[in-house]
């Protein structure tokens, strides 16, 4: 086990931020952590780091007491926090030999991990660039360069891709996936659910403190009451059909507002070709019609009541 967090406890005057929270990653595994703003993310990410102190519980790194003092385990973390960390007075190339520097102090041997840190995030050409020259994708792209570029086994990527182009975002994710793919373990947030889903192997969803959740994205979204959501385009002022599809047994719920008819069934009920029979018992014409399972999101809103695209 990379992390095991054991029963953490923290708690700021009143306000408890951690409430007996625990939490593993595997080696190997790329986690991602969700959780509406105030759930305790960053505070979890400080106390696992040792930046921060807590009241109660453990906090293990590759079978090791993690510690402030700890420099051995530490030579192994990399840390990408939300807020670009790089100084201006630094062209990229030099940024990362920096960064690089503070764990490895021989210069020949940290040369080619710099060039590889360089290239795996795009930046090749780039390097000679200062930071006030970058535009914000590039500019997150060297602060990720900055704390990969010693080989860390474990890496903690804190919204990595806020604010930043689709381009930037895909070259970030593929980056991700490479580092995942040659040995390192990734702890990754965001508020991005189409992120989350695509390169996190499990996903554990926090809020008040405490892991409430998680497993694989497929997991997830079996623990979610709702099941398919059925969109039709409708072409009628007479509301009359809807008692009808409220009375279908795997129907929650059926709408219709602004000509658009909205059907919610439960788990394991397929309602699709149910929708569209009744509405032709009802003589009710429609256009275009759309089905989809449960998101990621619609798991989170159900498990947490909140919204994470919202939360952003």
């Amino acid at each position: 086990m990379v992390v095991s967090i054991r029963n953490l406890t923290k708690r700021y005057g009143d306000l408890t931020a951690l409430d007996d929270f625990s939490l593993g990653i595997g080696e190997g595994e790329v986690l991602g952590l969700l959780g509406p703003n105030g759930s305790g993310k960053t505070t979890a990410i400080n106390c696992m780091l040792s930046l921060l102190k807590f009241e109660r519980g453990t906090v293990e790194l590759f079978g090791r007491p993690m510690q402030p003092d700890a420099y051995d385990i530490k030579r192994d973390i990399g840390i990408v926090m939300q807020n670009v960390a790089v100084f201006d007075e630094l062209t990229v190339a030099e940024n990362v030999d920096y960064f690089c520097g503070l764990y490895i102090a021989d210069k020949r041997a940290r040369r080619p991990l710099v060039e590889e840190a360089i290239a795996a995030t795009g930046l090749s050409d780039f390097r000679k660039f200062y930071p006030k020259k970058l535009s914000g994708g590039l500019l997150r792209r060297l602060n990720i360069a900055c704390g990969i570029a010693h080989k860390p086994k474990l890496i903690v990527m804190d919204e990595p891709t806020v604010g930043v182009d689709p381009q930037s975002r895909n070259n970030i994710l593929e980056g991700i996936l490479k580092l995942n793919a040659g040995g390192a373990t990734v702890l990754y947030t965001s508020h991005y659910m189409e992120e989350v889903e695509q390169i996190c192997s499990r996903i554990a969803i926090m809020d008040r403190g405490r892991v409430i959740a998680l497993g694989t994205n497929a997991e997830l979204k079996n623990m979610a009451g709702a099941g398919e959501k059925t969109t039709v385009e409708v072409f009628s002022a007479d509301r009359g059909f809807l008692a009808g599809l409220r009375e279908m047994p795997s129907v929650i719920s059926a709408e219709c507002a602004n000509g658009t008819l909205l059907v919610k069934s439960a788990r394991g009920g397929n309602c699709l070709l149910g929708v569209l029979d009744h509405l032709k018992s009802c003589g009710v014409a429609f256009g275009k019609v759309y089905s989809e399972l449960p998101t990621l999101n619609d798991v989170f809103l159900e498990i947490t009541g909140k919204n994470l695209r919202d939360e952003g």
